[in-house]
């Protein structure tokens, strides 16, 4: 049998390479002669970049910027296998991860840090550049991001306005004339993880503020500034970035980039066509997929839907795995998907759980493997049963 193992992280408790090797131990203790084909990904959110470099023999790099709440930090970068294509996961400068919970203030929190490493690697004369945009604290509108990158974001006072979503209301002023030119030259995607626009009931405040720790008070202030941003955008660029979907990933990044020029897609649609995953699949007997948390959103744009749909088109059946199951999952298997399995085998606390998330999936994984390899031997069984019917 051909497994192709196809696992996103497990947010806090395993990486996609670490999900993909412990599915691999419990393919092979179940199917000791499978063929097995370890395809970590990712869906534009954190672990896109590692997924990018392992399936393309790439490098990563690392470089000091200028972290969510402007303290400095190491933010590693990517290099693909072809050299031509640099790899940015916003999450290492803006991610919600770098701010313990008690720190964490979108209102103050800024996306300088990605610009700065965009430049770092439009340094390296490459000619494409993906940029993964999930995970992040922020909600600048990517302002921060623009001027690292040379844009003018200006107050009454012709002055640069400062970090976080609480400057955008100060904006008077937006000119690009100043944005480094070597994005010009440069084909830019954008993976993102969600399809939300910048503003409204929809859109990155409101939507992803709570979770960054915004308080009421300070999301009605934070959509009026970002509403106000957009607005002078359009009036001062002629681009209008109010409804763009993608466009309120990141707290408005996405809506930042295509000032930059680039294109907002679906992550994971992006991180497949790059690892040729439809290839892969032919001869395929199954795919074995998972991620942290499944739950309402993942059946729009997260990984497992879009491995779904392809697998589908291949006739391939889809197992998928999480740490946690919550309702709203389930058009997933409209979609093609075969079945979902929670991996916590005996009650535990969030630590523990986050602890032993390896040796619980490798468990779930090769329990459900045992029903496949039983179900297979079955089947065999009964056509031997029938064709010595058929010759008596």
């Amino acid at each position: 049998m051909k497994f192709l193992l196809a696992p996103d992280k497990f947010k806090g408790s395993l990486s996609a390479n670490e999900a993909a090797k412990a599915l691999e131990r419990a393919v092979l203790r179940v199917f000791p002669d499978a063929e097995i084909l370890p395809l970590p990904v990712g869906d534009g959110g954190e672990g896109t970049l590692e997924a990018l470099v392992y399936a393309t023999e790439g490098e990563i790099g690392e470089k000091e910027v200028t972290g969510p709440l402007g303290n400095r930090v190491i933010a590693r970068y990517g290099i693909l296998g072809d050299r031509e294509t640099a790899v940015v996961e916003a999450a290492e400068a803006n991610g919600l991860h770098l701010i313990s919970p008690q720190e964490r203030d979108p209102s103050k929190a800024t996306t300088y840090g990605v610009g700065e490493l965009i430049r770092t690697v439009l340094g390296l004369g490459v000619r494409k550049l993906i940029i993964s945009i999930g995970g992040s604290a922020t909600n600048d509108g990517g302002v921060g991001m623009l001027q690292a990158l040379g844009a003018g974001i200006l107050d009454e006072q012709g002055k640069q306005v400062g970090f976080g979503g609480r400057e955008l209301g100060r904006i008077v002023r937006i000119h690009l004339d100043g944005l480094d030119r070597r994005l010009k030259e440069t084909e830019i995607y954008v993976a993102c993880d969600v399809s939300n626009p910048l503003i409204g009931p929809l859109g990155a405040t409101l939507v992803f503020g709570p979770q960054k720790g915004a308080t009421p008070e300070m999301l009605e202030m934070m959509e009026k500034n970002m509403r106000h941003y957009a607005h002078i955008v359009e009036r001062d660029t002629g681009i209008p970035i109010h409804s763009v979907p993608g466009g309120g990933a990141a707290g408005g990044l996405g809506a930042a980039l295509l000032l930059c020029g680039g294109k907002l897609g679906s992550g994971i649609d992006l991180v497949l066509d790059i690892l040729s995953f439809e290839e892969k699949l032919e001869g395929a007997d199954w795919v074995l997929t998972g991620e942290g948390r499944i739950d309402h959103q993942t059946p729009y744009g997260k990984v497992i839907a879009g491995i779904v749909r392809r697998a589908k088109k291949k006739n391939v059946p889809v197992i998928a795995f999480a740490g946690s199951i919550c309702p709203g999952y389930e058009s997933l298997y409209e979609q093609g998907l075969t079945s979902v399995h929670g991996i916590t085998i005996s009650p535990s606390d969030l630590d523990e759980a986050l602890q032993n998330g390896a040796k619980n999936l490798e468990k779930t994984a090769e329990n459900v493997l045992r029903i496949i390899k039983r179900a297979s031997g079955v089947e065999e069984e009964h056509v031997e049963s029938k064709n010595r019917r058929t010759d008596e």
